[in-house]
């Protein structure tokens, strides 16, 4: 058996998670993949994936030998590379990216012709969702996380920081009041932004003068997507966080007042977050390098210092 041709049959199956998709990428039989997979389980001595008739999924002995495939496949290619004369503008395959939906489109999809421009051969997958994807199970090489990151075997890439404010439409104020101070805001309805992982509405973290302070708003309504949470504070329906690259253009155009101007709800980072070894992969670290220029020249999510690895 070729080993190293079976670990490519294996990342490829699971980074198209089908064995249809994955023959045809290969230009192989269907028949052949799964021959070659069960002739590797059976060499290992171990089930590396559970199949179903619709279904395809990494064992816990698949996902670890899955990993450990993709970063020998991606050094080999990184070694590779200069011996076969390849350049960055000639890099091909594909990479498929997870990024926030509101960061995603107004922060780095409208600087994507620039990507596009400068590795026309490179097929880029992106995907745009809230949710908290499995890199793993769901074939992705990389994904844009906002906030403190949970201890995992994951790295991350620091790329920025998320700086937020209090806005609310000129009609709520209106109606309501504007708050003088983070105690009346007890009192106020709040546009609440709850964890689609949790189903928990997150509590507001303020920097003031005093020290960080937690606030539980009251309200009636709640949203786990940034942008839903930034119409309906258009709406009038209350006070809303809202990443300042969010409310920017409003707060010029009016439809949105900034409320305690002196209050600062707690930053977030925002990292790069892909397997261990993955660097190695040229499309890889292709992308990390655009996508920290595009952070670079934004003044509401970067630049940061601390544009660092680390374990996540």
């Amino acid at each position: 058996m070729d080993k190293l041709r079976a670990m490519h049959v294996f990342v490829r199956i699971v980074d198209a998670n089908s064995f249809s998709r994955a023959a045809e990428t290969l230009d192989l039989p269907r028949a052949a993949l799964s021959a070659t997979i069960k002739k590797l389980e059976t060499y290992l001595g171990a089930q590396l994936l559970q199949r179903t008739t619709r279904t395809l999924s990494l064992t816990p002995e698949g996902e670890r030998y899955y990993n450990e495939c993709a970063t020998i496949l991606e050094a080999v290619e990184a070694a590779e590379a200069p011996f076969l004369g390849q350049s960055a503008a000639q890099l091909q395959g594909r990479l498929r990216v997870g990024l926030p939906g509101s960061l995603g489109r107004k922060i780095v999809l409208p600087h994507i012709h620039s990507f596009r421009e400068r590795y026309p051969d490179l097929d880029l997958i992106i995907s745009l969702t809230d949710r908290l994807v499995d890199l793993t199970q769901e074939g992705i090489d990389c994904t844009v996380r906002v906030g403190t990151l949970p201890d995992s075997s994951f790295i991350a890439r620091r790329l920025g920081t998320m700086r937020f404010l209090l806005a609310a439409a000129p009609g709520y104020v209106a109606r309501r009041g504007m708050p003088a101070h983070v105690g009346d805001l007890a009192s106020h309805e709040g546009i609440m932004h709850f964890s689609g992982r949790t189903g928990r509405a997150f509590d507001w973290e303020l920097e003031t003068a005093e020290g960080v302070v937690k606030v539980a708003v009251g309200g009636g309504l709640a949203v786990n997507d940034a942008d839903a949470n930034l119409g309906c504070a258009l709406q009038g329906l209350g006070l809303a966080q809202l990443a300042r690259y969010q409310a920017r253009p409003y707060l010029a155009s009016g439809e949105l007042v900034e409320v305690l101007p002196g209050v600062t709800p707690t930053a977030m980072p925002v990292s790069l977050l892909y397997a261990r070894g993955r660097m190695a992969s040229p499309r890889l670290q292709a992308f990390a390098q655009w996508l920290g220029e595009v952070f670079s020249r934004e003044p509401d999510v970067g630049p940061d210092p601390d544009g660092i690895e680390q374990r996540s």
